[in-house]
């Protein structure tokens, strides 16, 4: 009976410690979600910008064309730089994603491959 309640404690402890990385885990990645929906509006932002721009040039102007306009131009440059930044982002969640991965299999691997159970005794964990 000992080894039954050895066992559950260890398969416990087990079940806490992934459940604390998986929630670790959770957080970076809703914090970098976070960051890419805030990117996203302001790429909305800027497209709102330039189609209002684009409005008030050929509407007011008359000139459709923006060949040398630096507002226009800069606009375009900040959404190109914005959706790079999310897809740098995207690469992180990527990345932590693996980190975790691996970091969960290397945790049942080194909790599965054996447990002691009694004095010189080894039973592996798939059996119970």
């Amino acid at each position: 009976m000992k080894e039954w309640s050895t066992s559950a404690v260890e398969k416990a402890e087990e079940m806490s410690r992934v459940a604390l990385n998986k929630t670790e885990e959770l957080t970076r990645i809703s914090k970098i979600k976070y960051d890419m929906l805030q990117l996203q509006r302001q790429i909305n932002k800027l497209y709102e910008n330039l189609g209002r721009l684009a409005y008030s040039k050929t509407k007011n102007d008359h000139n459709a064309s923006f060949s040398g306009d630096t507002e226009f131009f800069q606009i375009i440059n900040d959404i190109d730089k914005n959706k790079k930044n999310i897809a740098d982002k995207d690469k992180e969640i990527n990345a932590i994603k693996i980190e975790f991965d691996s970091a969960y299999e290397s945790e049942i691997n080194t909790t599965n491959d054996e447990s002691e159970v009694g004095v010189g005794q080894k039973v592996k964990n798939d059996e119970f």
